[in-house]
C-alpha cells in the first residue's frame, strides 16, 4: 500500500535558544505543500518537534496513514522508543517542552502514522528543503511568533 501522506519537518534555532523557525513539506499523490515558520525566541528542539506538530494539525483527514521523517533523534527516539508515553505518565516531571509534547498526544492519536529518521545534511531533498524553509522562517523577523510557553520559562 503506497497510499501514504508523507510529512518532511526540520526546525531551526540560531543561537538556541534565540530566533527559531521550522520547515514543513507535505506530499500527497503529487501535491505538494509547503508551511514554514518563524519565532523570535526558541530552541531547536521545540521547532523540530512544532514542526511534526503543525503538520499533523494542518491534516484534514486522518484516514490516511502518515509517514513522518525528520532528522531529529530528540522528537524521533522520543516517540519512537515511548519516552514520551512514559513521561506522560510521570506527569512530564522534570521534562522540557512539556507544553508540546501535550499538544502532540492530543493530536497523534488521530492518525496512523509511521515515524522515520533521515540523516540531516545529507542530500535527502525534502530534508535539505525543510531546512531552507526553517532557516529562512527563523531569518525573518518581521513575522515571528512569540513563542510564549517558552518565554514565561526563559523570564
Amino acid at each position: 500500500m503506497n497510499d501514504f501522506i508523507k510529512i518532511y519537518t526540520d526546525g531551526s534555532a540560531k543561537g538556541n535558544p534565540g530566533p527559531g523557525g521550522y520547515g514543513i513539506v507535505l506530499k500527497y499523490k503529487g501535491k505538494v505543500k509547503e508551511i514554514a515558520q518563524g519565532y523570535r525566541h526558541t530552541t531547536n528542539n521545540r521547532m523540530e518537534l512544532l514542526a511534526v506538530i503543525v503538520a499533523l494539525e494542518s491534516l484534514k483527514t486522518s484516514n490516511i496513514p502518515i509517514q513522518v521523517f525528520s532528522d531529529s533523534k530528540y522528537v524521533i527516539d522520543s516517540i519512537v522508543k515511548k519516552w514520551v508515553f512514559s513521561w506522560e505518565k510521570k506527569n512530564f516531571k522534570g521534562k522540557k517542552n512539556r507544553d508540546l509534547w501535550e499538544r502532540f498526544l492530543k493530536i497523534q492519536g488521530q492518525f496512523t502514522i509511521t515515524y522515520n529518521w533521515v540523516k540531516g545534511h545529507a542530500g535527502h531533498v525534502e530534508n535539505e528543503r525543510c531546512d531552507v524553509l526553517a532557516v529562512a522562517a527563523a531569518e525573518q523577523s518581521s513575522n515571528h511568533l512569540i513563542d510564549s510557553e517558552f518565554e514565561a520559562i526563559e523570564e
